[in-house]
């Protein structure tokens, strides 16, 4: 891996992982990155201007492009449906206005206006669908990455914190959670669209709802004061997630014990029957762990959950193991280890650490 000392006074426009964690793509104003998140491994850039967003289709060749408007030929308001192994465009959509988020998984992509959402089959390139929305010119939205649980989610409200869940394979909407007071600041689906979690602008409080019964929700205290929440992941799992985990403008890490409080038991399966009584109540520290200054304090962050290992047998302390990726729109990849131990208590390691904007070429 090169390095490179020119490149590092761009700042990262946008940041995103892949449906599977395995690579995260970077925008800059200088073009747009693709690593491989195993191995730190730039496989792909192209320097042509400045992008606002890059979504990739799981590991595959496909990329969803949006420029930033800086370049006449990068319109805010065209997507770019761009193959990394011809290095050509497949197909390009063009808006009446800016796009501001674009999602995709294998059955169907999804491209959001600040007041407009579209729906196509990303297989045909067919529009299936067209809705108008409340003003969302963030972009805020979540989309789960299973095609069996095809579920888009977005504001509901300007004023409250009310999620529209809408199934893009019937093209029709699910349901509607009102899931917080004030309005929504993240929002994130587990891996199968199972359950969403939810944080509002002012950030103290964080939902997790189980999406078929909509007024079901278990609730997590970050703080008691406010916080912008940045990012939200939940590791992968085929049922309930382990853990959720966010990042916040003060620059820490929260990790939420999320299956515990979901199962109402002390027989969380990774931590076995050692936990305390404190884990029923979903309030208690017991089910909340803080990382400290992992990054500085309102540098915004994209976090997400690599993998939970089990470690039964290899320590009598251990519960397990989680590695997290983050990337810091400063420019850094780092990677976590963060211990659990039976006992409630956790440990943590800086397991490895790199700036995207110095990385030059490489191949995957």
């Amino acid at each position: 891996m090169a390095t490179s000392s020119s490149s590092s006074a761009s700042q990262i426009l946008c940041a995103s992982f892949n449906q599977d964690n395995s690579f995260f793509s970077i925008g800059t104003k200088d073009g747009f990155k693709i690593f491989e998140a195993k191995t730190g491994r730039l496989c792909y850039e192209k320097t042509l201007g400045a992008f606002s967003i890059v979504e990739m289709l799981f590991s595959s060749s496909l990329l969803a492009l949006v420029g930033a408007g800086e370049q006449p030929s990068l319109s805010p308001r065209r997507l770019c449906l761009f193959n990394t192994a011809t290095g050509a465009n497949l197909r390009e959509l063009s808006f009446l206005t800016s796009i501001v988020a674009v999602r995709c998984n294998r059955k169907r992509l999804v491209v959001l206006l600040q007041d407009k959402a579209f729906i196509y089959d990303l297989n045909k390139m067919a529009i299936l669908d067209e809705f108008e929305t409340v003003p969302n010119t963030k972009g805020l939205c979540a989309f789960a990455p299973n095609s069996e649980g095809c579920y888009l989610a977005i504001p509901a409200s300007n004023t409250r914190g009310s999620v529209l869940v809408y199934d893009t394979l019937q093209l029709q909407s699910y349901c509607q959670i009102d899931a917080h007071r004030s309005p929504l600041a993240a929002i994130i689906f587990s891996s199968t669209g199972m359950y969403l979690a939810t944080a509002s602008e002012k950030g103290t409080i964080i939902r997790v709802h189980l999406v078929s019964q909509a007024t079901k929700s278990y609730n997590f205290r970050r703080g008691t004061y406010s916080s912008t929440i940045y990012s939200l992941a939940f590791a992968p799992s085929l049922d309930i997630p382990d853990i959720l985990i966010a990042t916040s403008s003060s620059g820490s890490l929260h990790i939420f014990l999320v299956e515990a409080v979901i199962n109402g038991s002390r027989q969380n399966k990774l931590l076995g029957s050692v936990m305390p009584d404190s884990i029923n109540d979903a309030f208690d520290p017991a089910n909340h762990h803080v990382v400290h200054n992992i990054v500085p304090a309102a540098v915004k962050s994209y976090v997400t959950v690599n993998r939970i290992e089990n470690l039964p047998n290899t320590s009598p302390n251990l519960a397990f193991r989680a590695s997290l990726y983050v990337v810091t729109q400063n420019g850094y990849f780092r990677e976590y280890i963060l211990q659990f131990l039976k006992l409630n208590g956790s440990t943590w390691g800086l397991e490895r650490e790199f700036n995207v904007l110095d990385v030059t070429s490489d191949s995957c």
